[in-house]
């Protein structure tokens, strides 16, 4: 065998061992989500003129400017602050009560973020729509949050979900963890009304499965029929609409699948409210 032969051979050998070791050291440590990187950050001038902005803002308002900072998070915080600097408003704007209408609270995820403005505007006139400060995710962090989520005021409908971020909750701590959710919402004295979680694609078989969503819907719907808890089940009403609605390949929807929504959710919450005053 001669040398330039032998050396190749060696060079092979010595990759094989390295792209060996690389995998091992992989499958060692958890992947790093692709998102974390692309994760938006405020950059000095856009937080100088928010910090500023929140200065001149009636003291209720600060407060709530305040209350989100400190619970949006590394991702919605920074788009938060963005749009408010550009003076647009979100699903986490500012609610002014009008008094003479009730309270509306909205809990939920990012697709609950979708449709509040959407629900919004279908109620104008009809109910104050607040939303949680957060993205809420799973029953774990809802067990966490409740309290600051329901803050000191009244609410007469609490429009609630938890689905997708519990994808892989065990379905014994999914049931358990909502169960005393729901004992927290109860004692409120609002009219309830769970959301069943809509539907996700098929993605990967750890982590994803459009199963896991059914499974925890009934057990959901389980613990609501229990404490005779209307339930708004958006996953049968916009699962029609799943090929022109719902983003490919998402969890999340578009801007008609969110209008859809919005609008199937207040309806949701006029019932309720006509149910409860007569």
């Amino acid at each position: 065998m001669n040398n330039t032969l032998m050396r190749a051979q060696v060079l092979v050998f010595l990759v094989a061992i390295a792209s060996a070791g690389a995998r091992g050291l992989a499958a060692e440590q958890p992947a790093k989500p692709a998102a974390a990187a692309k994760k938006p950050a405020v950059d000095a001038a856009t937080e100088e003129k928010y910090q500023a902005l929140v200065a001149t803002l009636p003291s209720e308002e600060q407060a709530w400017e305040r209350t989100l900072e400190a619970n949006l998070g590394s991702f919605y915080l920074p788009i938060h602050k963005a749009e408010r600097v550009k003076g647009i408003t979100n699903a986490w704007a500012f609610v002014k009560d009008d008094p003479n209408l009730p309270r509306v609270l909205l809990i939920g995820d990012s697709v609950s973020r979708g449709y509040t403005m959407a629900v919004r505007k279908e109620l104008v006139g009809k109910a104050n729509v607040h939303r949680a400060p957060e993205n809420c995710g799973g029953t774990a962090n809802g067990l966490k949050k409740l309290d600051v989520w329901l803050g000191d005021g009244k609410w007469d409908v609490i429009h609630f979900n938890f689905g997708i971020h519990d994808r892989s909750t065990p379905p014994v701590d999914y049931e358990d963890r909502l169960e005393k959710i729901v004992a927290g919402l109860q004692k409120t004295g609002a009219t309830l009304i769970w959301a069943s979680t809509t539907p996700i694609p098929k993605d990967d078989a750890a982590k994803q499965t459009p199963e896991s969503i059914v499974q925890r819907n009934a057990l959901a719907v389980r613990i609501m029929q229990r404490h005779s808890i209307a339930v708004d089940d958006l996953f049968t009403f916009i699962t029609p609409h799943l090929a022109t609605a719902q983003n490919p390949n998402d969890v999340h929807f578009n801007a008609k699948g969110y209008d859809l929504l919005g609008a199937q959710v207040a309806q949701s919450v006029l019932t309720a409210l006509k149910t409860d005053r007569p």
